[in-house]
């Protein structure tokens, strides 16, 4: 695993992708407070330019909710890469419905569990237990019970939350797309993440011989690893003077 010193220099070969919640910004016990910190904003126009455009913020959070936290002057990929926005573009007021049978799902999967909520992102709804950690085990076989019974669902866990997603919401399809999207297929792809959902764009960026950069700690497929958001800033802040 290699480490800062080890990193390489980002320039017009490269197509940066950036994780939000525990890569650009800090954890918080409630999501709705995660922002960035101060001047990164400036820091990725920044380096945005530098890389004629190449820069694309790929999260599981609602694109509208993203595009509320980050300059829209950026590519932004919403919920695992479903929602997509190009610079300058604001996302739709609609957003596709998740189905009746995983919305009551929901419903009893939270039943009974203090500070366990769940939240709705279009087709994917997230549960959130960072403040009541003993309920994972209950209300993991809760969800892993009832998706068993809904088609072209599976249940992914990241820190503190489980996601219950189609098929399709993956950040490795989402690079995919988006290279392309983009006009990008002839830059290297290299993606910064923090989470089990950030190891599917990994693999991809792997095997397109790319940069895979791991944030934190944990078990991981990147070859690649800065300790944690202040490290990633620092990355940044470096890339976007050159």
């Amino acid at each position: 695993m290699n480490t800062l010193t080890d990193l390489p220099d980002l320039d017009h070969r490269h197509a940066l992708f950036l994780d939000f919640d525990g890569t650009l910004a800090p954890l918080q016990d409630d999501a709705s407070t995660v922002k960035l910190p101060d001047g990164i904003a400036e820091e990725l126009t920044r380096l945005k330019d530098a890389l004629g455009g190449a820069l694309i913020i790929i999260s599981g959070r609602d694109v509208r909710d993203l595009s509320s936290r980050v300059p829209n002057t950026l590519w932004r990929a919403g919920t695992h890469g479903l929602e997509i926005c190009a610079p300058g573009e604001s996302p739709e007021d609609t957003r596709s419905a998740a189905p009746a049978t995983l919305t009551a799902l929901a419903e009893t999967a939270i039943a009974g569990l203090d500070h366990v909520h769940a939240e709705t992102k279009g087709e994917v709804i997230a549960f959130h237990y960072r403040l009541n950690p003993e309920a994972a085990p209950t209300l993991q076989a809760r969800l892993e019970a009832g998706l068993a019974n809904i088609d072209g669902y599976k249940l992914q866990a990241g820190k503190m939350i489980f996601e219950a997603k189609p098929a399709g919401a993956n950040k490795g399809k989402a690079v995919e797309k988006l290279l392309v999207l983009a006009a990008l297929e002839d830059r290297m792809p290299v993606m910064v993440g923090d989470d089990t959902t950030d190891e599917d764009a990994f693999d991809v960026v792997n095997r397109l011989g790319g940069v895979s950069i791991k944030v934190g700690k944990g078990e991981t497929r990147a070859t690649y690893r800065l300790e944690g958001p202040e490290a990633v800033a620092d990355w940044i802040k470096r890339q976007g003077r050159k």
